[in-house]
């Protein structure tokens, strides 16, 4: 520990700040070798990879990656780019990569590479199971009216400022026959002071828009305070900045009520913050505790080093814009940004946000699950399951674990949460199970199927009390459900979705994924498979 370190006493947020040298043994993998996950209990379990053992098996499949694809069955003019990896325990490696068609990035096009220790083929996971292949890679239309009309899409969804980078040619292949088609990113500003990436796919020939998403992922809250805590600096060149290398860099940036990269926070005397919204460093306490835990969390429980699994962290900015009641992850700049609120006093940095918004990090390096559709809302959910693991994991007195989803930020101005994960439909929007529609409903309510399921496969169906929250959880068919423990069902979705998952994937996808997942964690006959089993059953996904 270091000598600079806060006496203070508060119920609010003030940083106990311990310098990086005193924390560097603090859960971090060195070395380049694979250590099983101690809560492993078959060969399937993932096992911790550091960053250079990561970087190696990414530049073996680098290598081999022409191989690969015609080991596959890809066409000649099919070439793989590598971009994840996982091994199991029992030297399995699952490497994950994106494709090109004549040089072109086919969206939709990813797929998982299943390889035994002894390099025999074991299976590939497909986004599509289309062949990829299209007559001409001449495009009728031309990139400027392309763009002219991507922009005029954006002027459609409000956004203002808009203006379309150049196009580029892709491949898209997510949905139906594979086409030639333009990507085109639109940047901009939302209308509620959101930054803008919408990024818009056309028909090549035809102009027809086939694609459209936005790509700044956001949430709405207030801020929450965790009571006085301890988090990564390091001494810099007057003081101390807010910069955690024992955590890949994160790094805590102050915007000052602005926009751009802004500037680092800074301190003379390694003592963060008062717990109150008048010290502008209080915000910035928050921010990076939130990444803290959230790093600590995949890193302790998952054997993920860092949001990509390369022990890097991201950056966190606070003090967004004037009054701004957001926050969201951008994976441009790989950070997470936290306006201030109504007023500049509710800074949106609470535990619940970071951990949803840093996930879909996560999920954007794994299975990247387009944000639309079905496959939006497992995107979604993906962030509220790892948001509660996280918060669970951190056991702070202040901010106890539950299934409820913004229960401290008071959105609807009554005490009641954002979201429930027992019975989803309990804020009036969001689906408490699958019907062919699903794909239809925005991102944020399609979540609850994956939602609900999570909760009954952690706690299982009926009524009971968790850490003095009542929940009371029902099913599509009127089954009952057993639960099989928050900490296995974490483990069973992120294998499935680092795994199995890909961007396509749809709830019918999930569950097979899952079930997959469970069979390579704890056996095909175990009663954790019976539980994914039942719990899908109990959202009507069969």
């Amino acid at each position: 520990m270091t000598p600079h370190i806060s006496r203070k006493r508060s119920t609010l947020a003030i940083a106990t700040a311990v310098a990086a040298g005193a924390l560097l043994t603090a859960g971090l993998t060195t070395g380049a070798s694979a250590q099983p996950d101690k809560n492993a209990t078959l060969a399937g379990a993932p096992v911790s990879l550091s960053a250079s053992a990561r970087a190696d098996l990414l530049q073996d499949a680098s290598s081999d990656k022409a191989a690969t694809a015609d080991r596959i069955g890809l066409g000649a003019k099919e070439k793989l780019v590598v971009r994840d990896v996982v091994k199991d325990a029992d030297g399995t490696t699952h490497t994950r990569y994106e494709r090109t068609y004549e040089g072109l990035p086919v969206l939709g096009g990813d797929l998982v590479v299943h390889t035994a220790k002894s390099g025999k083929l074991k299976g590939v996971t497909k986004a599509t199971k289309a062949t990829v292949k299209v007559a001409s890679t001449d495009a009728k239309l031309a990139k400027s009216s392309v763009a002219r009309s991507a922009e005029s899409t954006a002027a459609k969804a409000k956004t203002a400022k808009a203006d379309a980078q150049p196009p580029r040619k892709v491949i898209w292949a997510a949905t139906g026959k594979p086409v030639l088609a333009y990507e085109t990113v639109v940047t901009g500003m939302q209308k509620d002071g959101t930054p803008s990436r919408l990024r818009i796919v056309t028909d090549a020939a035809t102009g027809k828009k086939l694609f459209q998403q936005q790509e700044i992922e956001n949430a709405t809250g207030n801020s929450q305070y965790s009571g006085k805590v301890e988090i990564g600096s390091k001494k810099g060149g007057s003081g101390f900045e807010l910069t955690d290398d024992s955590r890949g860099g994160h790094s805590t940036y102050n915007l000052e009520n602005g926009q751009g990269e802004g500037k680092i926070f800074t301190d003379d005397d390694d003592t963060w913050g008062n717990g109150k919204p008048d010290d502008v460093q209080t915000a910035g306490v928050d921010a990076a505790y939130g990444a803290q835990l959230t790093w600590d969390y995949y890193k302790s429980v998952h054997g993920r080093e860092g949001i990509k699994g390369d022990g890097k962290g991201a950056t966190s900015r606070v003090h967004y814009g004037d009054s701004y009641v957001n926050a969201f992850w951008d994976d441009s700049c790989f950070c997470m940004t936290y306006g201030d609120g109504e007023g500049n006093k509710k800074p949106l940095t609470e535990i619940d946000v970071a951990a949803h918004e840093m996930t879909h990090g996560v999920t954007s390096a794994t299975g990247n699950m387009e944000y639309s559709g079905e496959s939006g809302g497992l995107n979604e959910a993906t962030s509220d399951i790892f948001a509660a693991g996280v918060e669970f994991n951190a056991k702070n007195t202040e901010d106890v674990g539950d299934y409820l989803v913004g229960e401290k930020i008071d959105i609807n101005g009554d005490g009641t949460p954002l979201r429930y994960m027992d019975k989803p439909s309990k804020d009036g929007s969001s689906l408490d199970s699958w019907s062919e529609d699903a794909g239809n409903v925005d991102v944020h309510y399609s979540s609850g199927i994956a939602n609900h399921f999570f909760y009954l496969l952690s706690e299982g169906s009926g009524a009971k009390e968790i850490n003095g929250v009542k929940y009371d959880s029902p099913t599509a068919d009127g089954s009952k459900v057993e639960g099989i423990g928050r900490d296995k069902a974490e483990k069973i979705w992120f294998k499935a979705l680092t795994t199995y998952f890909t961007s396509t994937t749809q709830y019918k996808d999930a569950r097979e994924g899952t079930l997959k997942a469970a069979s390579d964690l704890y056996g095909a006959d175990s009663a954790e498979y019976k539980g994914v089993e039942a719990a899908w059953t109990g959202v009507n996904v069969k």
